[in-house]
């Protein structure tokens, strides 16, 4: 079955570009908000969840593109759809002079509502550890 797109998007509270993609491009902002720590080679990202001496997870994603101050897009190693990324995506917004955060990500049908589910969770841990 073919995993489906979802676009998550969020205010955040800053009009600094370097701020913003800083959290969504490095080791150290992304291990504010998306996993408990982040290391990054030329081309890949290691993303690691929980304690390595209890139940933990790594998950490594290639680098597909990243453009400083705009986005920066992932493919999943053991990814299977062809089609599916993960991207960080930011944009200024002209009304607020603000910027806004895009989250694309694939699930399939079923995981749908879990994948928001976890994106809300992260998107409330970068507020309260950038309060962004």
């Amino acid at each position: 079955m073919k995993k489906q797109k979802i676009i998550i998007e969020r205010e955040l509270k800053s009009n600094s570009e370097n701020i913003i993609w800083a959290l969504i491009s490095t080791e150290g902002g992304l291990a504010k908000w998306v996993a408990d720590d982040v290391t990054e080679t030329e081309k890949q990202i290691t993303f690691r969840w929980g304690e390595e001496w209890s139940h933990h997870e790594i998950h490594v994603a290639n680098i597909i593109k990243k453009v400083k101050n705009d986005h920066l897009r992932l493919r999943w190693e053991d990814e299977t759809d062809d089609d599916a990324y993960l991207e960080f995506k930011m944009e200024k917004n002209d009304l607020t002079n603000d910027y806004m955060l895009y989250v694309t990500d694939f699930a399939l049908p079923e995981d749908l509502d879990s994948l928001r589910a976890m994106w809300d969770q992260n998107f409330e841990q970068l507020r309260q550890s950038s309060g962004l």
